[in-house]
């Protein structure tokens, strides 16, 4: 064997040897397993990272995991929300990238892969899942869908996005201040408020078709008020899927009979306090005027109606208390 081949041969040893040690000549040890668990999703059992680094939120996770401090990493759009969030919320919002748009078919895949996720927590309802490439996005990251139902079960769905994304700490601070305030908000109009029969108007009429939005108990509406005692009598007569389970859509001349018994009547404005259209429609009818809760002067606009985390229905809960303050009036 001549010298320049023995030099050659020794040289890819010592490469070979370089490779496998480390800085003090032990073997390399192998990256840690990642701890996983089964979370039982939408899309059935799949199991997920224990503690998730890098996180993806599409549809109602998105305020849910930035309310709870989740890793997050990319976000669908979520405008709906923009006007409720707090300034350090918003803040997260607009320094995530977007992944996403505001519907379920309107998502970037290239930009998820780009993110390179440990977890992608889809948030949108159960039938619109079929818009999302699920298989697709499982070659990325575990996929967790779990979607809304009715309106009032943001409390349970919030919780299970902040699970799957290792964030509970942060989720139980918001639920804790929440449930808080309720309970003093409850105690406070305890002597006036349970004894009422309530209607509510919400924000999803159709002017154009002729309706209004009534809404019942367990409706966007409704929910929060129901913690500080309030009761929406009376119920959906032909009950549908989510929220057509908890609220319906009368044509305008049956102002008086769907809300005719009410003692008291909320409304739904927007977050800074002006009326919707499709709730000011209900607003100049005369049939509203003509209700017995309008004369006797018991009709309360209420903010931040579309609450569905705790953060923002905090803020409901403070437009309620602001409401309902007249009712404590001798």
């Amino acid at each position: 064997m001549n010298l320049r081949w023995s030099s050659c041969l020794a040289a890819v040893a010592l490469a070979l040897v370089t490779a496998g040690c480390g800085a003090t000549g032990q073997a390399a040890a192998p990256a840690p397993a990642v701890e996983t668990r089964t979370f039982t999703g939408d899309n059935g059992e799949v199991t997920i990272p224990a503690h998730p680094q890098r996180v993806v939120a599409t549809g109602y996770a998105v305020p849910a995991l930035i309310e709870a401090g989740a890793p997050l990493v990319g976000i669908s759009t979520w405008a709906r929300g923009v006007p409720m969030m707090s300034p350090d919320e918003l803040a997260t919002y607009e320094g995530l990238p977007k992944v996403a748009g505001e519907s379920a078919a309107d998502t970037d895949y290239e930009a998820i892969a780009l993110a390179k996720p440990d977890l992608i927590v889809i948030g949108v309802p159960a039938p619109l899942l079929a818009e999302v490439d699920v298989e697709r996005l499982a070659t990325l990251a575990p996929v967790v869908a779990v979607g809304p139902t009715i309106p009032s079960a943001w409390r349970e769905i919030s919780r299970r996005h902040a699970d799957a994304a290792g964030a509970l700490t942060g989720f139980d601070a918001a639920r804790s201040a929440y449930e808080a305030k309720a309970a003093e908000l409850k105690a406070k109009y305890a002597g006036v408020v349970p004894q009422l029969r309530f209607g509510h108007v919400g924000l999803y009429g159709q002017i154009t078709d002729g309706t209004f939005h009534r809404e019942f108990n367990g409706s966007w509406g409704t929910n929060v008020a129901q913690d500080v005692g309030a009761n929406y009598y009376g119920a959906v007569k032909n009950p549908g899927p989510g929220s057509r389970a908890v609220s319906e859509y009368p044509s305008i001349e049956e102002i008086g009979s769907s809300l005719g018994e009410a003692d008291a009547i909320t409304y739904s404005v927007n977050p800074d306090g002006s009326v919707p259209a499709s709730v000011q429609r209900v607003l100049d009818s005369q049939l509203w005027k003509n209700l017995p809760a309008v004369q006797a002067g018991r009709v309360f606009p209420i903010r931040y109606t579309e609450a569905a985390t705790y953060s923002v229905a905090l803020k409901t809960l403070d437009a309620i208390d602001q409401a309902f303050a007249p009712l404590r009036t001798p």
